[in-house]
């Protein structure tokens, strides 16, 4: 998300104590009443980040799930995953054969949750109003794509594409072409704060304490008309400063279920020993973690540093100490269940070599050890973060041949550091905003990607990128996908590391919990209900 997670340039701020303890027994999560959901995301209003909520703005998992609830988009794709199907859209389709002019026809009677009609303009007006802003942090690129918007009368919108693009459809279901009302939204400034409303299954009322967003309250929208089907009536959504904390407020019962994140001693634990009255969940899950590199610095400007790294990573250790049984080893960017991914690190460079990651240097020239320093940050990616970089480091200098600086930093200083390109290298995670291959590749190799990175392989960039969108049949584009994950397996801008499991626990009683979060990691609050079976 970004949101992808990425997901990922979230709001971050900290949550006093006094706050954390909101979700406490007593606080009215269990029985009647709104049910009660607690994560770990944490968001902020501030200097770098005035409005974590606009869709023009926003592009991490946390605030992409708050999105999700109160916009809409033309498209969503359904609980269970596979191709997108029209919701404030009744039908979508590509009307040429060249994937390259696509057409929207909305729902009749659309209106926005105040009770202005929403038309083919409104949607003209929101998609043009992201292009238009095209705020760095933002998820723009997703729609780098896209040529011009025309409407046809009040309920028809077309898409002109610069390019063949099969996945458009997948883009338009996320909240980069989220549907705004222009009464609200300005054209051309994002909207600061944490106002957000549009025409999805909630309305949402922000409860901030010193720019920070602790409590959202979501309220079903009466005009909602679209293709989700709503199982309860409120929802609230309250932050906490960590997992133990969110958890110790489920087992009090004033949360009904706790999701992003539980950190992996809680995952552990519930497995071994679960609890009267708390289920855990298991779900698939798409999320990676990875080490970038800024392919401009020293030491990491020669590539066979990069290689030398790749070379010597033991991903069964790293997640055995720093994660257990909440991850999987990551051989590619593109994740083991998509369609078109390939084990292009395994097959380049095998398990940990030593001895391959000494000649890769002694054939650049490069004297050892490198010093080099890992960054990473403190406060957005869960508990097990530590451990791993102090894993990482340990690997590295066990080796001899590096001589590693580990460097912690909270997110609302590292993401912007590492945007600036502060940082040689640097840990970062990735929630993606669709399922298909080409979200693991264009938002990292694309020339205005998520990383912000100097790497540019024109032969990735102009040729198997817009090779692999051409294919409706996205098995079609398993050969150029494949290529590019060989391509930066030589290269190595970026080293995956692992794959995420994902789990979510919740109290008895609570229903809709195995399809309340998807294996892209958007949360469905919709589908929660007490007593409700969907």
């Amino acid at each position: 998300m970004n949101r992808k997670n990425l997901v990922l340039a979230a709001a971050a701020g900290l949550l006093t104590p006094a706050l954390a303890a909101c979700g406490s027994a007593g606080s009215g999560g269990a029985g009647k009443g709104a049910i009660v959901v607690g994560t770990t995301d944490r968001f902020e209003a501030a200097d770098y980040a005035p409005a974590p909520l606009d869709p023009a703005y926003a592009y991490d998992a946390g605030a992409w799930n708050i999105l999700r609830q109160t916009l809409q988009t033309l498209m969503h794709v359904p609980r269970g995953g596979g191709q997108p199907v029209p919701e404030a859209a009744s039908d979508c389709r590509f009307t040429d054969t060249g994937n390259e002019s696509y057409r929207c026809t909305l729902r009749p009677g659309l209106k926005f949750a105040d009770g202005d009609p929403l038309t083919a303009k409104d949607v003209k007006f929101s998609i043009e109003r992201v292009l238009r802003i095209k705020d760095e942090n933002g998820p723009v690129g997703l729609l780098s794509t896209l040529d011009t918007v025309e409407t046809k009368g009040e309920d028809t919108v077309v898409f002109h594409l610069k390019s063949p693009d099969a996945t458009f459809p997948f883009k338009l279901s996320t909240p980069a072409a989220a549907i705004v009302n222009s009464k609200t939204y300005a054209g051309d400034k994002l909207r600061d704060g944490f106002e957000v409303d549009g025409s999805g299954p909630y309305t949402m009322k922000a409860e901030v304490e010193d720019n920070q967003l602790v409590r959202a309250v979501f309220t079903k929208n009466e005009n909602y008309q679209g293709d989700l089907k709503v199982q309860n009536d409120k929802v609230e959504l309250r932050t906490f400063t960590d997992s133990a904390a969110m958890g110790e407020a489920l087992d009090e019962g004033g949360i009904d279920m706790m999701s992003r994140t539980l950190s992996p001693a809680q995952i552990q634990e519930m497995s071994s020993s679960p609890k009267k009255g708390v289920k855990l969940v298991p779900m698939p899950g798409l999320e990676i973690r990875y080490l970038a590199f800024n392919t401009e610095a020293a030491p990491v400007k020669e590539k066979a540093v990069r290689q030398a790294v790749a070379a010597v990573v033991n991903r069964g250790e790293l997640i055995t100490k720093a994660y257990g049984t909440a991850a999987l080893p990551l051989y590619s960017l593109v994740p083991a269940s998509v369609p078109g991914h390939v084990n292009s690190f395994y097959n380049k460079y095998g398990e940990a070599d030593t001895a391959a990651a000494a000649a890769l240097l002694r054939g650049a020239g490069v004297r050892t050890p490198v010093k080099l320093t890992l960054n990473y940050t403190t406060d957005h990616y869960g508990d097990g973060t530590a451990a791993e970089f102090e894993t990482l480091k340990s690997q590295l200098d066990a080796t001899k041949l590096f001589d590693v600086t580990v460097k912690g930093t909270p997110w609302a200083t590292y993401r912007p550091a590492q945007k600036k390109g502060e940082y040689a290298a640097y840990g970062l995670g990735w929630f993606p905003d669709f399922q298909d291959a080409d979200n693991f590749i264009g938002p990292f190799l694309e020339k205005d990607n998520f990383l912000g990175t100097s790497y540019a392989n024109p032969t990735v960039r102009n040729k198997l990128i817009p090779e692999s969108r051409r294919a409706t049949d996205r098995n079609d584009a398993a050969d150029a996908f494949g290529k590019i994950q060989d391509i930066v397996a030589e290269d190595v801008p970026v080293l995956p590391l692992w794959q995420a499991k994902q789990y979510v626990a919740a109290r008895d009683g609570i229903t809709g919990v195995e399809w309340s979060v998807n294996n892209i990691s958007d949360l469905q609050l919709w589908e929660l209900g007490r007593g409700v079976s969907g």
